[in-house]
């Protein structure tokens, strides 16, 4: 597949290998998390007037959907602050490592390495994300308690232990960052065979060595290999899109299991926010009560059940249908590359429901973050609630056909032959109708 090698420009070759630019976005991102909670503590309760809501849940999630994901894979990443402060007492330096760091530098446990525990915690988002993405105070408790979280492993555990294994939004990146257009990838092999101290390997937070890296959903685009590669080795590539799908790609049950529950909470958070169902809206705000017991219920057994179920048993006709007879084990873990554009394009229809009636909500917390009656920019009274349009709802339709397609696609490209991609696609094509019918109905 053709790829172009962004280093091969001055400008952006100056920008990528200057530690100044990428520390500079991060500060900002630091800053902007710090207020955030700030404002989710001190401000208004109401979440519609307060910065803490609307720039976490529509904001930054819209763009992380819309705009970081589907044009720079882990791009967010790169510029996340949560590890941050652990990383400056970890390197003991801000710029780069001046070898006086602090930390035990524990290796993480082997038992909880992969996506698990990252599923777990977007779990725990479908559940309790009604009542999050609507208190502000909440949503600062649990941004504060992440990053202090974060920089407690990393006192413990060498390199992005939390963002490599405990991080949801890690996880999510990570997992569809594999149909992104953006890679970091060794120029030539040969290079990196022959030098022996990798430092690449040494300098990456990430832990992973680019000459072993065959997955965009291992890599955090921190640029550390780029910087301190002797050789002039490191390219940052644009490609493709869906460039690490293939048949000979490898990929583990943690993946499909991660990707399984993305599809499980886009269905949820419909049903929950665009249906018309009152009493399940109340049941998902209802923390604790029966009805919401309920509810948790009904969620867990579909996302731990029912949709990998239905997904095991396409994969097993799957199986029976193919000349190339892998184990079971080994068909749930490499059939699960349909389960990412699937997934991809299922968060952004959802996004386009979700997030672009409740847009013009930005600029009058911007005027007013706090919810205090400031008018810093002279927008407090310009909020209205958007409609869902004709427009959004074609739109929708259009995105989910183009998702079936890239999946049937991928499915195809996986199987041996087009009979044996059928039941793959069948499970694709129920997804995304069961999907259209919450979003469109």
């Amino acid at each position: 597949m053709t790829r172009l090698d962004l280093t091969q420009f001055p400008i952006i070759q100056k920008i990528l290998y200057s530690r100044w630019p990428q520390f500079l976005v991060r500060a900002i991102t630091l800053a902007g998390f710090i207020f955030t909670i700030l404002a989710g503590i001190l401000g208004s309760i109401v979440g519609s007037h307060n910065f803490a809501i609307i720039f976490v849940w529509i904001a930054w999630w819209t763009a992380l959907k819309l705009f970081f994901i589907p044009f720079g894979g882990r791009s967010w990443c790169s510029i996340c602050p949560i590890p941050m402060p652990g990383e400056w007492l970890q390197n003991g330096g801000i710029l780069q490592p001046s070898g006086k760091g602090i930390g035990l530098r524990k290796k993480w446990p082997k038992v909880l390495r992969g996506n698990w525990l990252q599923a777990g915690g977007f779990l725990m988002v479908g559940l309790f994300g009604a009542l999050t993405l609507t208190s502000a105070r909440i949503t600062a408790i649990i941004l504060l308690a992440i990053i202090v979280l974060a920089l407690l492993l990393s006192l413990i555990y060498e390199r992005r232990s939390f963002c490599n294994y405990l991080c949801p939004i890690g996880g999510f990146t990570g997992l569809y960052a594999q149909a992104g257009p953006v890679e970091v990838r060794v120029k030539n092999a040969k290079v990196c065979a022959e030098h022996a101290e990798k430092t690449c390997y040494n300098a990456c937070p990430w832990g992973q060595y680019p000459l072993a890296l065959k997955s965009s959903a291992n890599c955090g685009l921190c640029m550390e290999c780029l910087r301190v590669c002797p050789t002039d080795n490191i390219a940052v590539n644009m490609r493709p899109w869906g460039s690490d799908f293939g048949p000979k790609t490898k990929h583990r049950l943690d993946e499909a299991f991660l990707g399984l529950v993305m599809l499980a909470s886009v269905l949820v958070d419909s049903a929950v926010f665009l249906g018309p169902w009152g009493q399940l809206k109340t049941a998902a705000y209802e923390i604790g009560s029966i009805p919401w017991f309920i509810f948790a219920g009904i969620f867990l057994f579909g996302a731990l059940v029912v949709l990998p179920g239905f997904y095991a048993a396409s994969v097993w006709v799957a199986n029976r249908m193919g000349n190339i007879q892998n184990s079971f084990r080994k068909s749930l873990s490499h059939f699960s590359q349909v389960l990412v554009p699937l997934g991809l394009i299922a968060w952004i229809a959802f996004t386009v429901s979700f997030a672009f009636v409740k847009f013009t909500y930005i600029l009058p917390v911007i005027s007013d973050p706090f919810g205090w009656g400031w008018n810093l920019i002279g927008n407090s009274n310009t909020a209205w609630v958007g409609e869902t349009t004709t427009f959004s709802l074609f739109f929708q339709v259009i995105l989910l056909s183009l998702g079936l397609f890239w999946a049937s696609r991928v499915a195809r490209q996986i199987s041996d032959s087009t009979k044996q991609a059928l039941p793959l696609i069948a499970f694709c094509a129920v997804f995304n109708l069961s999907l259209l019918w919450l979003l469109i109905g």
